[in-house]
C-alpha cells in the first residue's frame, strides 16, 4: 500500500515515554506519520493522535509549557487520545500526582471525570490483558465484544453517555470514550497486537471519510 503524502497523521510532541511505539505501530499500517508540537503541522494533520503516560498533572503541565491547549481544543478533526492522553479529553482528573489541589483542569472536550479505579482488591495499577465490550463506533468496526486490549492504569473514566467500549476490573469503567471528533481509549492499542492494529487501521479510515 502506498502513502499518500497528504493524508498526514500527527502525534502530538507531549514529551511522553510512548511515543515512538505509537509512531511504530501507525508506521506498520503504511501510515505517514509526524510527531511534532508545532501548531501549523497539527492544525493541518488529517487526524491527530494525544499519547500519554504519567500523571495528568504533568501531562496537563507539558501541553501548557507548549501552548497546545487551546490548539488542541479547535481542532476538527479526528483526534485520539490514548491511555493518559483519552483521560486528559476529559473535564477533570483526580491524578494530580502529589500536588495540594484535588482536582487537575484537563481539556474538557469530552465533559466527564477521571477518578482512582475501584478495583476491588484486585492489585494496582490494572495491568495487562483485558476483554472490551464495544459500541456501535467506527473506531471499533470489526472488533468483536470480548476482544483483548492491553491495560496499564490506576484511574478510569466511569461509565457514562460518552462510553464508547467498557472493561471490568473490580468494577465497569470506559475502555474508550467519545464525544464529536474526539474520542480516545483507556487500554494501549499499539501494544495490543491484532485487535489493536484494527483499531488504529479503523482510525486512519475515519480520517479518510471525512
Amino acid at each position: 500500500m502506498s502513502v499518500n503524502a497528504n493524508d498526514i497523521t500527527v502525534i502530538i510532541d507531549t514529551g511522553c515515554a510512548n511515543l515512538s511505539s505509537v509512531k511504530y505501530a501507525f508506521e506498520r499500517l503504511n501510515a505517514n506519520v509526524v510527531v511534532t508540537a508545532e501548531h501549523a503541522q497539527i492544525k493541518a494533520a488529517t487526524r491527530v493522535v494525544l499519547p500519554g503516560v504519567g500523571t495528568a498533572g504533568a501531562a496537563m503541565d507539558a501541553l501548557n509549557n507548549r501552548d497546545l491547549v487551546t490548539v488542541i481544543k479547535s481542532l476538527t478533526q479526528p483526534i485520539l487520545g490514548v491511555c493518559l492522553g483519552m483521560q486528559m479529553l476529559s473535564a477533570l482528573s483526580k491524578e494530580h500526582g502529589g500536588r495540594a489541589q484535588s482536582n487537575v483542569e484537563c481539556l474538557n472536550v469530552i465533559p466527564t471525570q477521571i477518578t482512582a479505579l475501584n478495583s476491588q482488591g484486585l492489585p494496582l495499577p490494572h495491568m495487562g490483558w483485558n476483554q472490551i465490550q464495544v459500541g456501535n463506533h467506527p473506531l471499533f468496526k470489526g472488533i468483536a465484544n470480548g476482544s483483548y486490549v492491553y491495560f496499564v492504569h490506576s484511574f478510569k473514566a466511569p461509565i457514562s453517555q460518552y462510553t464508547l467500549a467498557q472493561c471490568e476490573y473490580g468494577e465497569t469503567f470506559s475502555a474508550a470514550i467519545g464525544n464529536g471528533n474526539f474520542f480516545g481509549v483507556q487500554f494501549h492499542p499499539e501494544k495490543s497486537a491484532q485487535i489493536g492494529a484494527q483499531i488504529l487501521q479503523n482510525f486512519l479510515n475515519m480520517g479518510t471519510s471525512q
